[in-house]
């Protein structure tokens, strides 16, 4: 089994067993018994009451070690659903995920653009009506909403600060908005943190672990054991504002040299649109359209073999890599996940100059490496880790106090077909 539950500070006996069911996939109350160092009572009355709820079913029995073959159980994944929103200038994604995380609708439509902020709230209200609509689930089924946008946020105010192409959202009271619009507890989170904590909740990180997310700029999630660690502000892992150059040009955060304003998106599109060859060759003369439309097209004017556009690409990818070393080093990562939409048009590119730079001059590789991937949802990575905010809060809520112990290697054998209660 995974770790992500290990060593996890759940709110009650409840949570801490349904996480562990969650990241085990399948697991008998014996090895409950095993995983969490709980009485076989207390797992007896908790199980009785998660089945009772609908949120876990007995799922046929593991083969037989000697005697009895013990009863296994999993999550019933279609007995709660969550909405994930990832709201962004660009585009604004939805997904409506299942009790284990996995999507089963997901729309994209236009972005925030310049529209006011409660337009665009009324208009997502309608579209998250849609979404969950669209596959006839029953809405009292579902939890709540995960709202994820760039960083940094605030919980009582939304985005304090904002990237230049949202300034009307600063200071605006998203999550209060659009709560009272869906008539859904709402959850905000950045969309760096809620891509991490999406990985960890689909079984995809654990230990120590960082998700890499660049969009149309660069932030970092990290979850430390299954916990998503956010900071005093909720603002931790702001990688794209990392030095890399004293001397270089000011970034929108008031630094200097920042690796967003380096490698990030807008400095690979500048850097084609001052190329002329190139600039003709990828379409991005005239009036410039968005960020990610041009760098998607530099992105493929790169896979097409055109030096110039891959020169461009591969120095932000240097930048990128050298700020990652920083994190790795900083957090002694042993797993760091590339995701976010410019990753999942560009990361062929990006994750083995990542992986060199982290195989090369980590400074702990001698006592272990750090497993460099892709993700294999980074284009809806933030809006499926809103969702997951929603289970884990609503589920697993975790505070200071019941501690799992470490023993999470029950090895449960696969599941046999079900021959009688």
């Amino acid at each position: 089994m995974s770790g992500p539950a290990r060593a996890t500070q759940h709110a009650s006996s409840k949570s801490a067993v349904l996480d562990v069911i969650r990241a085990a996939g399948t697991i008998s109350r014996v090895g409950l018994i095993n995983a969490t160092g709980f009485t076989g009572a207390t797992i007896s009355t908790v199980v009785r009451k998660l089945i009772d709820e609908g949120l876990v079913v007995e799922t046929g029995r593991a083969e037989s070690t000697g005697g009895k073959r013990r009863v296994l159980l999993q999550l019933n994944h279609s007995s709660r659903y969550a909405v994930g929103v990832h709201l962004d200038h660009a585009g604004i994604t939805y997904v409506l995920t299942n009790l284990g995380g996995s999507v089963v609708a997901r729309i994209s439509r236009a972005g925030a653009g310049a529209a006011e902020p409660r337009t665009v709230v009324g208009r997502m209200a309608a579209e998250v009506k849609s979404l969950i609509d669209s596959v006839g689930v029953d809405h009292k089924r579902v939890l709540g909403l995960g709202l994820v946008s760039p960083g940094p946020l605030s919980s009582s105010t939304g985005m304090g600060l904002t990237p230049p192409s949202m300034r009307k959202w600063e200071d605006f009271p998203l999550d209060q908005a659009l709560e009272q619009a869906v008539n859904l507890p709402v959850v905000l989170d950045n969309d760096a943190t809620a891509a991490a904590l999406g990985e960890h909740w689909s079984g995809g990180i654990g230990g120590t672990a960082a998700a890499l997310y660049m969009g149309t700029g660069i932030g970092a999630g990290l979850v430390i054991n299954g916990i998503a660690y956010r900071g005093s502000s909720g603002n931790a892992g702001e990688i794209g504002h990392i030095c890399v150059d004293a001397n270089g040009p000011e970034c929108w955060c008031g630094a200097r040299g920042c690796v967003e304003t380096m490698a990030g998106p807008a400095a690979v599109v500048a850097a084609a649109r001052a190329d002329a060859a190139l600039a003709g060759s990828a379409g991005l003369t005239g009036r410039a359209r968005s960020v990610s439309s041009d760098f998607a097209a530099v992105s493929r004017a790169a896979r097409r073999g055109e030096p110039s556009a891959m020169a461009i690409l591969e120095r932000s990818a240097r930048y990128i890599a050298v700020a990652a070393r920083t994190l790795a080093n900083i957090m002694d990562l042993e797993v760091l996940v590339l995701t976010g939409p410019s990753f999942a048009i560009a990361g062929s590119v990006y994750l083995p100059v990542v992986r060199d730079e982290l195989d090369r001059a980590f400074f702990s590789r001698a006592a272990h490496g750090v497993d460099v991937r892709l993700s294999r949802s980074a284009a809806t990575a933030s809006a499926i880790g809103g969702a997951a905010l929603v289970l884990q809060s609503e589920l697993v809520p975790l505070h200071e106090g019941l501690r799992l112990p470490e023993n999470l290697s029950d090895s449960e054998p696969a599941a046999l077909p079900a021959s009688g209660a």
